[in-house]
């Protein structure tokens, strides 16, 4: 709101200038009248576009404040539809995450339904497949730069789902370096949040491979590794063992209001 008043307050103010700026020059011509017979007040001069009345500087003044005031009140409209917007998706984002956890048998195969279950609490068992993790670079935790750890759960013979299993420091010595982190062999069980792929970083190259990347698209993911990944991530929260010695504490999902 404080960016349309000030918005709307210089367009104003730009043109109550303009109208000054040319009654000054009016008054700077009407000082020279009575030594130049050839430039009478009335005289359309081009320099100066014409000779404005008092009474037209005052409708171009008020014409100003009333265009002011309408592009104000329009963008302050906006803005406030548009927090009202991102409230509204905050509630529903609490409201999810407050829900019972999801049963493990009703987690989603396709795209609509998962973005359905976003921030959903679950429960879910499988076989860790370590062969296919994958470091994202550039990502921060408590404000440390590092690493995600990415692995895929097979929850069934073709059927997985990618774990955000947690976060890993960088090494500050070789950056490149990536930690070891332990991988529970067997049947494990963790616990986590539905959610999407983790946000998207600039890169230099659409896709990527290796261990190390700046970011993963799920569905082309499942395509290089010939795992039937579902169409979202869980964001691990507990569970998983051993003890890894990853980090996860999440930020609360959260939408930006203004």
């Amino acid at each position: 709101m404080q960016h349309a008043v000030c918005l709307g307050g210089a367009v104003t103010a730009v043109l109550e200038q303009c109208a000054a700026g040319r009654s000054q020059g009016e008054q700077d011509g009407d000082e020279g009248q009575d030594h130049d017979p050839f430039h009478p007040a009335t005289v359309w001069h081009p320099a100066r576009g014409g000779a404005v009345s008092p009474a037209a500087r005052r409708w171009i003044v008020l014409l100003a404040a009333v265009a002011g005031v309408a592009l104000t009140a329009r963008l302050g409209a906006w803005q406030l539809s548009r927090a009202a917007e991102k409230e509204a998706l905050q509630a529903s984002l609490d409201t999810r995450g407050a829900l019972p956890p999801l049963p493990a048998a009703a987690l989603a195969r396709d795209a609509a339904t998962a973005a359905s279950q976003w921030h959903r609490r679950i429960t879910l068992a499988g076989r860790w497949r370590p062969e296919h993790s994958v470091f994202l670079d550039n990502r921060q935790m408590n404000g440390r730069p590092g690493f995600f750890l990415l692995t895929p759960l097979e929850l069934a013979p073709g059927d997985a789902v990618l774990v955000q299993r947690g976060w890993a420091p960088r090494d500050l010595r070789d950056r490149a370096l990536l930690p070891d982190v332990p991988t529970a062999g067997g049947r494990v069980e963790l616990v986590g949040q539905i959610a999407p792929a983790p946000a998207r970083l600039y890169a230099f190259a659409d896709e990527e491979s290796g261990r190390l990347r700046q970011n993963i698209v799920i569905d082309a993911y499942a395509r290089e590794t010939g795992l039937g990944l579902r169409p979202l991530s869980i964001v691990q929260t507990e569970g998983g063992v051993p003890e890894d010695g990853l980090l996860r504490q999440w930020p609360r999902p959260a939408v930006d209001v203004h």
